[in-house]
């Protein structure tokens, strides 16, 4: 007998298509060359969670708006996080060969293809939301805010601190702030998207951002946890490469007993963050204790 769909399972899938129909669209117009529109489109549409436009799109419900309204600039937020990946995988960074299940973007075009396909995506994000129907001043604030979250003040930032953190000893509070700019940054501006995209308050703006922070925390114990325990198969990328590179994780800090729990802490906060500043959560709440219990 096969399981039943949950409310939160439909509600996730339909924010899913929404999403992957509008990426399917992107980068089919004809150009002198489309070898860096094929490597751009094999990276973006080889499948995974979608947890960040996602995020976009269930903030713009949550403020009282459509999630149509939010979709384009969801869809910049998925093809920056595409980029950040294809570049995570180089050589020259993690070298791994395997990304949701395919192998990674350098291993199939080359490594100069690979860098200039993340590059692309990465202006493509900007233009996404550049072009977006939204008013103007809603535009520059999310230009604003992508810039941030994605360079020096974010993800950029945390992965320098990653890298120079492979093969010596992180205290707790300094791996839990590589991972505020790593892992989180992205996830804010998600969620802050959303808000924005709505015509949300400020007080929603930063209840967001706190929610989409503590969610990041949560989301990343958990990795450390898969990667330590799962395999390549289920994850659909290399499995124990943190251990290889000599990372310290939070399961170098504690045991998977302790990671959980932290996860869970983190995911509690995320909850707390939502109360009484927005019309409809009970999709955001499930969406952060989904995460915690994920396999993959």
């Amino acid at each position: 007998m096969l399981k039943e769909e949950s409310w939160f399972e439909r509600e996730m899938d339909e924010a899913r298509a929404m999403v992957d129909a509008c990426l399917e669209g992107l980068f089919t117009e004809p150009v002198p060359d489309g070898a860096l529109h094929e490597a751009m489109r094999y990276s973006v549409l080889a499948g995974g969670k979608r947890i960040r436009p996602v995020l976009a799109l269930k903030f713009a419900e949550a403020c009282g708006g459509r999630m149509e309204d939010a979709l384009r600039p969801a869809c910049a937020i998925e093809l920056l996080h595409t980029y950040s990946l294809i570049h995570d995988d180089l050589p020259c960074m993690d070298d791994d060969t395997l990304r949701r299940g395919k192998p990674t973007s350098h291993v199939v075009f080359g490594e100069w293809m690979a860098t200039l396909a993340g590059d692309a995506l990465q202006a493509a994000a900007f233009e996404l939301v550049m072009t977006s129907a939204l008013p103007p001043q809603t535009v520059v604030k999310m230009g604003a805010l992508l810039a941030r979250a994605a360079g020096r003040q974010g993800m950029c930032l945390g992965q320098v601190m990653d890298m120079k953190g492979e093969g010596r000893s992180l205290s707790l509070d300094e791996l839990l702030t590589v991972h505020r700019y790593k892992t989180a940054a992205l996830l804010i501006a998600a969620a802050q998207f959303g808000v924005l995209a709505a015509g949300g308050s400020d007080a929603q703006l930063e209840s967001a951002g706190r929610y989409a922070c503590h969610l990041g925390l949560a989301y990343q114990i958990i990795d450390d946890v898969l990667d330590a325990t799962a395999a390549t198969e289920t994850l659909g990328k290399t499995a124990g490469k943190d251990k290889k590179s000599e990372k310290t994780t939070f399961l170098t800090l504690m045991s998977v007993d302790d990671a959980r729990r932290a996860a869970i802490e983190e995911t509690e906060k995320a909850v707390a963050a939502l109360r009484g500043r927005f019309e409809k959560t009970g999709f955001l709440e499930a969406l952060a204790a989904s995460l915690v219990e994920r396999k993959y």
